[in-house]
């Protein structure tokens, strides 16, 4: 495999540590939230609370059915905590696997020993998705672990359907940034891309969930794309997660193309 897809190998070799952080954070957020559901969320008290607020403000932070298993792991997890954490990792792993790289001078290195760039770019983004995906696989596996003992009543499909939408939504940070940092060469660019569109999508969900009149904010929304319909309790949209893959696969491509066509930083 290093000597087919160098870029993807080192950058999986060199990334073991910061991957085994991100799961255990991810573990520890599970296991602290997922448990406390018969609790607070299973005897009614929480929903009673919930009640009690905004309706605007419920629908804004995907709290209008936390009363239930999926709704609670829903709200808590896949699109709060589980989004958080996945999208810094997504920035942090995009914005510095090429425009990182090039500000430390590794990247005119590689390219010098007969790596091609688009072949870079390709492995870079490679190597993105597989950490994302094993992100997002373990905490399917967790939170598939803890659904009998938490009371959670969670379907198998639907879970399987609500990570591949999260998988989708870190992706397209992760990209974004890529792409941004093979346009540009500077990693602060790239982050600001790859923390940008997540911001801005939350934002406009939480907009268009609270203005009837700005509801069709949630066609522009990313976050909106993968969570409006809740994953977990209505299943999963094949639209919207189709739209983030396809956007993803598209800032892969730009950066390819973009990588190719720019003469680097010095």
């Amino acid at each position: 495999m290093s000597r087919g897809l160098p870029v993807f190998a080192r950058a999986l070799r060199e990334s073991w540590r910061g991957v085994a952080l991100w799961t255990a954070g991810l573990a520890a957020v599970l296991f602290l939230y997922l448990p406390l559901y018969p609790s607070i969320g299973g005897n009614g008290e929480m929903q009673a609370i919930i009640d009690s607020l905004p309706a605007e403000l419920v629908s804004s932070l995907g709290y209008d059915q936390i009363g239930s298993g999926a709704g609670y792991t829903q709200a808590t997890f896949f699109g709060l905590m589980g989004f958080l954490l996945l999208t810094i990792a997504a920035a942090s792993w995009g914005s510095g696997a090429i425009a990182g790289a090039e500000e430390s001078g590794r990247l005119e290195l590689d390219l010098a020993h007969a790596i091609g760039r688009a072949s870079y770019a390709g492995q870079a983004a490679l190597a993105l998705i597989a950490r994302l995906a094993w992100l997002v696989a373990f905490a399917g596996i967790v939170i598939a672990a803890l659904n009998g003992s938490a009371q959670l009543g969670l379907d198998g499909w639907k879970l399987s359907g609500a990570c591949l939408a999260l998988l989708g939504q870190a992706l397209l940070s992760g990209t974004a940034g890529l792409f941004a940092g093979a346009l540009t060469g500077r990693r602060v660019w790239a982050l600001a891309a790859a923390a940008g569109i997540a911001v801005i999508g939350y934002a406009l969900n939480a907009v268009a969930s609270q203005v009837a009149a700005l509801e069709w904010l949630h066609l522009l929304s990313p976050y909106a794309w993968a969570f409006h319909q809740p994953p977990l309790v209505e299943g999963v949209s094949i639209v919207g997660v189709g739209g983030l893959w396809g956007v993803s696969a598209l800032f892969i491509a730009g950066a390819v193309v973009a990588l190719q066509r720019r003469d680097l930083r010095g």
